[in-house]
């Protein structure tokens, strides 16, 4: 399986740029993997498509103000970090650019001295281990002095910086957007719950391994990079009792796929689970957690067009990309939607 299997052509005025000025009035094309039909829609009536006492698994990670401008003691260089992981107290796992004027031993001064990192440890691709330096609190400190870590993509000034956080983004540590989650507003919500939609929230801090490209030709020699997951017992009751009931799951964004996939790979059933998972699923991947699957259209080569393609097949997921094009939807991070379902 090669990773030119999943390219596709997408002229650059069809990057959505900004968000909506109404989440949900995104549009909405809706895949049905079983009779392969298509079918254009509104976000706003996405509730027209889940049965009640189905589970809908939403990620309900925050994201930091991860990127971060700052000096090279040494040298005064400027030096980008994008802030990942959490591994320990005060200790972070970063993207640096250059990552060639960062060793072992570095200091590197963010805001005249309110935040220092000294690397730690040296890792490929770019990556380099930190320890932080600060007083107070550093989420306070990150308000500050870092910046909303906008795709590369994205060109515009965004003005408003809730508007690449979901509504119900509550656990910091994210290095990106759950973006699946955009689309929902307050009172979508509440209406899919009057409908009797049951709604449930897992944790995954979307870093390298949600958004870094594939640079292998060979897919199944990519490695992905691990993200931090959690999912807390009360939800893993609701979601054992839809599978037992045989009611639908259905997944908001591909986090919460590999959450689920995870968990369920791990354990066998769903249960109070926190972690690192690295899963990779690409086409031959057997869901045994998922049923049906909300997402955004995602980038050519990429490791999420492949598991979108796992969940319906590639031959679906493609002729969809060209029908989406065709009637112009806007892709990626603040672009349209869409409803795999079975």
């Amino acid at each position: 399986m090669k990773t030119s299997d999943f390219n596709y052509n997408l002229p650059e005025a069809l990057i959505a740029q900004t968000p909506l000025k109404v989440r949900s009035n995104s549009r909405l094309l809706v895949a049905n993997r079983t009779n392969l039909e298509l079918k254009h829609d509104n976000f706003s009536n996405i509730g027209d498509y889940l049965q009640k006492g189905v589970v809908l698994v939403l990620n309900n990670t925050k994201v930091i103000p991860a990127r971060l401008h700052g000096i090279k003691e040494s040298t005064q260089a400027h030096i980008e970090i994008l802030l990942l992981n959490q591994f320990g107290l005060d200790m972070w796992e970063a993207l640096v650019k250059p990552a060639k004027r960062v060793k072992v031993g570095t200091r590197l001064n963010f805001g005249d001295g309110l935040l220092m990192l000294e690397c730690i440890e040296e890792l490929e691709e770019g990556i380099r281990h930190f320890k932080l330096e600060y007083e107070g609190v550093l989420e306070d400190l990150l308000d500050i002095l870092g910046e909303m870590p906008l795709p590369p993509y994205i060109h515009e000034k965004l003005d408003d910086q809730s508007r690449y956080q979901t509504v119900y983004s509550k656990i910091t540590g994210s290095a990106a957007s759950p973006t699946a989650g955009l689309h929902f507003t307050n009172e979508l919500l509440h209406s899919l719950e009057a409908k009797g939609i049951i709604i449930q929230y897992v944790t995954l801090h979307v870093g390298l391994g949600t958004f870094r490209p594939v640079m292998v030709d060979d897919v199944e020699k990519h490695k992905m990079h691990s993200e931090f997951y959690m999912m807390d017992s009360a939800t893993a009751q609701v979601l054992n009792k839809a599978k037992a009931d045989q009611r639908d799951i259905i997944a908001v964004g591909t986090t919460s796929v590999r959450t689920l996939e995870t968990i369920m790979n791990k354990h066998g059933a769903f249960k109070e689970a926190s972690g690192f998972t690295d899963i990779f699923i690409y086409p031959g991947y057997q869901f045994t957690a998922v049923d049906s699957l909300i997402t955004n259209f995602h980038l050519p080569k990429s490791t999420l067009l492949m598991l979108v393609s796992a969940f319906s097949s590639k031959e679906i997921i493609m002729n969809a990309y060209s029908e989406a094009i065709h009637e112009k939807y806007r892709f990626f991070s603040f672009g349209d939607s869409m409803l795999i379902k079975k």
